[in-house]
């Protein structure tokens, strides 16, 4: 490991950043706060400055992976390393057995641990400015998915107490065409009333080619449920305060995949000299069956460093696809890791559930681990485990998806 001469620990807050700068013999240099404003964390870095003129001379220890102070720290050049936060008071542990616990106790535990226990740190590096952003659309994406699915949850209650009719022309109402036959026919009442041109003209607007305006006639035209005097024209009037909101959610989720998708067409361009082996982890990783948009930005943008050092434990730690053991005298126990990243979780059991529907491989490794009485999530971590090494010896080999190299041979296809 590198030799440091300063060590400093930076307890990060919304507000005020406690930091503690230590020499290599574990002698406080210099305690102080830093304020969250960009007059105090400049003044924090031109103080680094004076006192160093190696910045990869000084190691900072901090609890969080990003944010302003990490990026600027990484931008100048100074080496910054990231625990976990049940790490670091395990560490505390160390210096108070009484539980205590401030600030200025945090920033000091987090210098000195990293002057002795450097090995259980996490060095940071600059995450280039494609993958900066490509995380942030994913995030957005998932984050609009599920205010759409909420709002869309919200509205299927409601038309269940009053039209419930309506949703036998969708199952569930997520669908913009549905939002617009509401509009124009929010009560059953106003539904019965409706000409077929008009239900035509909707269908034909929105491009609905599975249902027939017939049949939405014929399905309005029943019987509304009997309700108390009032009930109908209540909901109705909430039903179509939410439909803006719907529409909002629709249309941001959208246009963030509209973005995402011109990013990816911006990375795999062969004159984007800036992007290099991104371009071509990107082009093997969508090569692979069952790895799409989503699937791709959540392994490029969650485990970026660990992907991008063909670490293939990390990557398995950091999706949860790596059980724990615990282990005392005649008891072993080996049970599902907790302690990931739940973003790259999902995506990786995603990833295993499509790749167990239309990859054979995956699909016999699936059952055999069913046949020896492993439960369907247990088994898709084990897929996912199997598809996480392939995609490092991909990676590391520069190789394609070559679906003859992943048939299933005659021996594990009889051990299956």
């Amino acid at each position: 490991m590198p030799a440091f001469t300063l060590y400093i620990g930076i307890d990060w807050a919304t507000q005020t950043h406690q930091v503690c700068i230590m020499d290599a013999y574990g002698t406080i240099v210099r305690e102080f706060v830093v304020h969250h404003t960009g007059e105090s964390i400049r003044e924090f870095l031109r103080s680094l400055e004076a006192a160093s003129d190696e910045p990869s001379k000084i190691a900072v220890g901090i609890e969080v992976p990003r944010g302003p102070i990490v990026e600027a720290l990484l931008e100048r050049g100074y080496a910054v390393f990231a625990i976990n936060p049940k790490q670091l008071d395990r560490f505390r542990d160390r210096h108070s057995v009484a539980g205590a616990k401030d600030d200025r106790r945090d920033a000091f535990v987090l210098a000195d641990s990293l002057r002795t226990d450097q090995h259980c740190f996490r060095r940071l590096s600059i995450e280039p400015a494609t993958v900066v952003r490509l995380r942030e659309l994913a995030r957005a994406e998932q984050e609009a998915g599920e205010e759409l699915r909420r709002a869309a949850n919200q509205l299927f209650q409601l038309l269940l107490r009053y039209y419930p009719q309506i949703l036998e022309l969708c199952r569930f109402p997520d669908e913009p065409w549905i939002w617009a036959l509401l509009d124009i026919a929010p009560t059953p009442e106003q539904a019965r009333r409706l000409t077929l041109a008009r239900v035509r003209n909707l269908l034909t607007k929105h491009r609905i080619r599975r249902v027939t305006a017939e049949e939405v006639r014929e399905v309005l035209g029943r019987l509304a449920l009997p309700v108390a005097a009032g009930v109908t024209e209540a909901i109705s009037e909430r039903v179509l305060l939410m439909l803006p909101r719907l529409r909002v959610a629709y249309q941001q989720r959208r246009q963030i995949v509209e973005r995402m998708e011109a990013l990816f067409k911006g990375i795999s361009a062969p004159d984007d000299e800036a992007c290099g082996s991104l371009r071509r982890d990107v082009a093997i990783l969508i090569s692979i069956p069952g790895v799409g948009r989503v699937i791709a930005a959540a392994l490029l943008t969650e485990a970026f460093d660990a992907l991008s050092q063909r670490d293939y434990e990390a990557l398995r730690a950091h999706g949860g696809t790596a059980p724990v053991t615990r282990r005392s005298g005649k008891t072993t126990q080996i049970v599902m890791r907790y302690g990931c990243n739940q973003r790259f979780r999902t995506a990786l059991y995603h990833w295993a559930r499509t790749s167990v529907m239309h990859d054979e491989r995956s699909k016999h490794h699936y059952a055999r681990l069913r046949g020896v009485g492993h439960k369907h999530a247990r088994a898709l971590r084990g897929v996912a485990d199997r598809l996480l090494a392939m995609l490092v010896a991909m990676l590391k080999a520069g190789q394609f998806y070559d679906a003859a190299r992943r048939a299933v041979t005659p021996p594990v296809a009889s051990a299956a």
